[in-house]
């Protein structure tokens, strides 16, 4: 009896292990479904023609997103965080091939992951969201195009700015690709490295879910003439 009790002892503690160990990883590998793909602008139309002008102020609407990023370890299995929301205001200002201005804001209280229990610490002791409830982007200098882009052509250039998060606001450049998807649409993407100390972010890491100190705001913005 001493024997099998030591036996079942030894299974129990192995498949305990098993468990730990191997039911993240299949759950992360095999049954979690897999990060969004970043936010990036459409082709559109193929460019043909002479470029028209895009003078005039652009607002944001249907489709634009905005959101984060982090990278995670949860028992040593290498996964993304990814939050959302599409609750993004703002415009843009075009004179000729430059942005001459533009700001967009971010209702942080909509934004949502795949998973509830990362929602709640994003909107509670991370970024606080009763109390500062919305991040912001301004351009603090033009943004160069080179040139006026066709229906259908992507441009790449760099963007500077400020951007608030909570009641931190820190410059920032970053680069932002363009692509005029029609006569009267435009559709802007960018990513902007953040790293939490700077704004006073909270370490988001919390039990076996472990981060690294720096995310990424993600955005896409699909902009009509006003």
């Amino acid at each position: 009896m001493k024997r099998h009790w030591k036996r079942w002892t030894l299974i129990g503690a192995i498949t305990a292990v098993v468990l730990v160990v191997g039911g993240p990883f299949v759950y992360i590998n095999f049954i979690q479904s897999d990060a969004p793909e970043r936010l990036s602008v459409s082709s559109g139309a193929t460019a043909s023609g002479p470029a028209t002008s895009v003078d005039g102020t652009w607002k944001a609407g249907s489709g634009s997103q905005a959101g984060y990023r982090v990278k995670e370890v949860l028992f040593g299995q290498k996964v993304e965080g990814v939050g959302r929301t599409s609750d993004v205001t703002g415009d843009l200002t075009l004179s000729g091939s430059k942005v001459a201005t533009g700001s967009f804001t971010v209702d942080l209280s909509a934004v949502k992951s795949d998973e509830d229990r990362r929602d709640q610490q994003f909107k509670g002791r991370i970024m606080e969201v009763s109390k500062y409830p919305d991040a912001t982007f301004k351009l603090t200098q033009p943004i160069d195009l080179g040139t006026v882009p066709a229906v259908g052509a992507k441009v790449t250039a760099k963007a500077t700015g400020t951007l608030k998060l909570k009641d931190a606001e820190k410059a920032v450049t970053f680069d932002v690709t363009a692509s005029r998807t029609g006569d009267g649409t435009v559709e802007v993407s960018g990513s902007i490295p953040v790293k939490f100390a700077d704004y006073g972010i909270a370490n988001p890491s919390i039990g076996p879910i472990q981060t690294e100190d720096n995310g990424q705001v993600e955005f896409l913005l699909k902009l009509t003439r006003s």
